[in-house]
């Protein structure tokens, strides 16, 4: 089955990149499936129940998250409610909704997607490595397509991480730094691996906020409001050709599409 794995939507400019390209992207690749990582959706840090509503209306089955996805106050009353959205799954024990979950695709093949934040440079949450592999074990029981989001900050976090799922999984996919890696590869045990998919949205920026703000944040260390840039809008991601009968990778490839081309 062919899945199509959406980096980093920022803001408004990387919703309106998902509604108007995501339909090309279906067509050109024949799309069973879509996951998009959406913490950054609403207003560029947070997700609300309008926009997550707006993304799945476009297309996206699934949306994962990170460090951001308490930042809008509203995400505790839907998170709950909708098993559609994920949070990282080693958050402690009684923390709002889920971090892995099976869902079933308009063929009726199952996917099972974990979201999983690291913890180097980043909040001390449980251990990804541990948290991750107890949520493959859960989920496989129903499907062995898996495809895993580990959103972190540190690149040997990641790596280690798809070595360590490698041939448990079908894909390990990196998320949070917004600039897309050329690393992809299928690895020994046929798991699917980039160490960050990328950013959908403004791409004239820095990691998609205006790039005047956070120069003058570098430059004076003084706290500045970092507002979504508008210019460039692409769309970052991965495609992923899945075995079904053995949920192993048969191919990555990255995707990058520009709004209006």
């Amino acid at each position: 089955m062919k899945i199509l794995f959406i980096g980093d939507i920022v803001g408004s400019p990387g919703r309106e990149a998902v509604k108007k390209l995501l339909p090309q992207l279906r067509q050109e690749f024949k799309l069973d499936f879509v996951i998009a990582n959406a913490e950054n959706a609403a207003g560029g840090s947070g997700i609300t129940s309008r926009v997550a509503n707006e993304l799945f209306d476009a297309g996206v089955c699934v949306l994962t998250s990170g460090d951001h996805i308490w930042k809008k106050s509203e995400i505790f009353e839907i998170i709950n409610e909708d098993k559609r959205i994920l949070r990282p799954v080693n958050f402690p024990s009684g923390a709002p909704g889920r971090g892995g979950e099976v869902f079933q695709a308009e063929s009726g093949i199952k996917v099972g997607v974990i979201n999983v934040q690291g913890r180097v440079f980043m909040e001390a949450l449980d251990s990804p490595f541990k948290t991750a592999l107890n949520a493959q074990e859960n989920l496989s029981k129903e499907t062995k397509i898996i495809i895993v989001d580990i959103h972190a900050e540190a690149t040997s976090e990641k790596v280690a991480l798809g070595w360590y799922l490698d041939g448990k999984v079908s894909a390990v996919l990196g998320t949070h730094t917004h600039i897309q890696t050329a690393d992809e590869k299928i690895l020994p045990q046929g798991t699917a691996y980039i160490t960050d998919a990328g950013m959908t949205g403004p791409y004239d920026s820095v990691i998609g906020r205006k790039i005047e703000d956070v120069l003058e944040r570098f430059l004076t260390s003084v706290p500045v409001r970092f507002a979504v840039a508008e210019e460039n809008i692409q769309l970052h991601g991965v495609v992923l050709d899945i075995d079904e009968n053995t949920g192993k990778a048969r191919s990555i490839v990255r995707v990058q599409k520009k709004l209006n081309e």
